[in-house]
């Protein structure tokens, strides 16, 4: 089937951003919830694939890889079964620009999303931490776990914010490119190679931090995982929920809505709505 041009998916994005702030507040909710629990399955298992790479300094790349591979899997659920995800919702954006959405709708909007991704999140972490999967090789899974989420509440503002801005960079431009396709292989082949691209590189997504800090936080009560972790007493008691939304969830947040809304909708709004005029 015949692609989308570059133009026609910036029309398609701005009429799927009218279609997402007319749904009602519990269909945003819910369908938020559903998009939360889609990339806290990615995280989780994408840990699970990588753990033992990761606990190693020599194949800690190519853990990253295969980390990769398998979280695409989230964002392929949000766009082919259905899903309302923040850092995707950035694109509303570009309906905005071309008038079809209200700035304060577009705010609401984000605000429900984001409090439907929050619960569904943490609502995996709290059941992968009563699994007790994170037993997996003698609790080094969970010891991983803790790592990660203490990394990532030991950031500079700095540091996350522009982590932040290159992860939605890439997330909405896979968003984008599956816009592009027609059919259902092109949304995962578009998923799937961008989202790869965006793990292996480490950068920061504030969705995804809604399940890997809080099941670190969660994960630090028990003992056997805390010692697999190898993580100082200090950073320790740095993971906690305060960090987690000061030290990580903000500069994030903001460096998401920067990524998304300003270098892909509105760099491709200003290029391809102005070009007639240049």
């Amino acid at each position: 089937m015949e692609a989308r041009s570059p133009a026609q998916i910036l029309e398609y994005t701005s009429d799927v951003g009218l279609a997402k702030v007319q749904r009602g507040i519990l269909g945003q909710l819910i369908l938020s919830f559903m998009a939360g629990v889609f990339i806290a399955f990615a995280s989780e298992g994408s840990n699970m694939a990588a753990f033992n790479l990761f606990a190693n300094p020599d194949t800690y790349g190519l853990g990253k890889v295969l980390a990769g591979a398998v979280f695409g899997t989230g964002l392929m659920l949000v766009v082919v079964a259905g899903g309302e995800l923040f850092t995707g919702n950035t694109l509303i954006l570009v309906g905005v620009l071309d008038r079809k959405v209200k700035i304060r709708q577009m705010l609401s909007n984000w605000l429900v999303v984001y409090i439907g991704n929050l619960i569904g999140s943490v609502f995996i972490a709290y059941m992968m931490n009563r699994s007790m999967l994170f037993n997996s090789s003698n609790g080094v899974l969970g010891g991983q776990t803790i790592k990660i989420a203490a990394y990532k509440t030991a950031l500079s503002f700095e540091s996350a914010f522009f982590l932040g801005i290159m992860c939605n960079w890439l997330v909405c431009l896979a968003v984008w490119v599956s816009y592009a396709a027609k059919d259902v292989t092109g949304k995962l082949f578009a998923c799937f190679f961008i989202i790869c691209l965006f793990i292996t590189s480490g950068f920061e997504h504030s969705v995804a931090n809604m399940y890997y800090i809080p099941a670190g936080i969660m994960a630090k009560s028990n003992p056997l995982w805390v010692e697999a972790s190898h993580v100082g007493a200090e950073q320790l008691a740095n993971l906690n929920w305060l960090n987690f939304i000061i030290k990580n969830e903000i500069p994030v947040t903001l460096g998401n809505i920067v990524g998304g809304s300003g270098m892909v909708g509105l760099l491709y709004w200003i290029s391809l709505k102005k070009k007639k005029a240049v």
